[in-house]
C-alpha cells in the first residue's frame, strides 16, 4: 500500500513538473526603425536570426519570431514586432545581455573580428527603438500542430481586463473562447490561438493586462475566418460570450505576417 501511494505521489509531481516545464514565457518587443534606415534593418534581423540561433543551441532561449506589422491601431509608432520564447520566468527576466548576443554573433560570423561586431551592435542601436516591451507567461492556447514558419500570418491583439473582473476574464478566454478557437482550427479556419497573461509592466496605468495570438497559415484562411459565423450558438452560450466581451476592452488589433523565425 505504502509503495502505491509512493508511486501515486510521484506520478503527480512528475505530471506537475512536466506542465511547468511546457508553459511558455515570451517577450514581446515593438520596434520602430525611421524610414531612411528600413532597408538596413531588413539586413540586420537576417543577422540576428542566426544569433538567435546560437541562442537556442545554447538552451538560452526556446525560440525567436521577427514579425512585419501590416495593420493595427498606434501603427507609427512601430512597424515590427519580435518575441522570444523561454522555458521559466527566469530565463525571461534574464534575457540576452549585450555581451553575449555579441559572442553568439562571433560564433554565428566567424569571420568578424570583436571590433566588427561591436560596430555592428553600435549601428543597430542606434537605427532602432522600442517604444515598448512585454513579457508575458501563456495561460492557455488550442490543442495543434501548427508549425511556425515564414509568411504566417497573425493578430496580437493587446486587451485590458476590466476593473476587478481579471479573473471574470480569464475565465472567459478560457472556457468560453478557448473552445471556439479550438473548433476553428479543427475546421481548417486557424491554425493556432493562446492566451498570455502580463508579467510586466504591472499597475493600473499598465496599456494591457493580456494579449492573445491568432494565428493563421495565410490570407485566405484569415479571410475564411473572418466571414464565418456559428449560427448553431445556443441563447446561453451567446449570453456568455456577451459577459466575456464585456469583461476586457480591446485596446490594440495588430495584423503581422512572420518573416523570420527560430525554433
Amino acid at each position: 500500500m505504502k509503495k502505491l501511494l509512493l508511486f501515486l505521489v510521484c506520478g503527480m509531481l512528475w505530471v506537475h513538473s512536466l506542465k511547468a516545464q511546457q508553459t511558455q514565457y515570451m517577450v514581446f518587443e515593438f520596434v520602430k526603425v525611421e524610414n531612411d534606415q528600413l532597408f538596413d534593418y531588413i539586413e540586420f534581423k537576417d543577422l540576428m536570426e542566426k544569433v538567435y540561433r546560437q541562442a537556442l543551441n545554447d538552451k538560452r532561449i526556446k525560440g525567436w519570431d521577427f514579425w512585419a506589422l501590416q495593420s493595427g491601431g498606434d501603427q507609427a509608432a512601430f512597424q515590427y514586432i519580435m518575441v522570444t520564447y523561454y522555458n521559466d520566468p527566469v530565463q525571461m527576466m534574464n534575457g540576452l545581455d549585450e555581451q553575449s548576443m555579441m559572442e553568439y554573433t562571433k560564433i554565428a560570423y566567424p569571420h568578424l573580428n570583436s571590433i566588427q561586431v561591436n560596430k555592428l551592435f553600435q549601428e543597430s542601436l542606434g537605427m532602432r527603438d522600442m517604444p515598448m516591451r512585454l513579457y508575458m507567461k501563456e495561460i492557455a492556447e488550442t490543442n495543434d500542430k501548427f508549425q511556425m514558419k515564414p509568411g504566417v500570418l497573425a493578430s496580437f491583439d493587446l486587451m485590458k481586463a476590466n476593473e476587478g473582473q481579471f479573473d471574470v476574464y480569464e475565465k472567459a478566454e478560457s472556457e468560453i473562447f478557448k473552445p471556439i478557437h479550438q473548433k476553428f482550427v479543427e475546421q481548417g479556419l486557424m491554425g493556432h490561438w493562446s492566451l498570455l497573461r502580463t508579467a510586466l509592466p504591472l499597475g493600473s496605468e499598465a496599456k494591457s493586462t493580456h494579449l492573445t495570438m491568432n494565428v493563421y497559415k495565410d490570407y485566405m484562411q484569415f479571410f475564411n475566418a473572418q466571414s464565418y459565423e456559428d449560427m448553431n450558438q445556443t441563447a446561453s452560450q451567446r449570453e456568455a460570450v456577451n459577459k466575456g466581451l464585456n469583461s476586457r476592452d480591446q485596446k490594440w488589433v495588430y495584423l503581422a505576417t512572420l518573416e523570420n523565425v527560430v525554433r
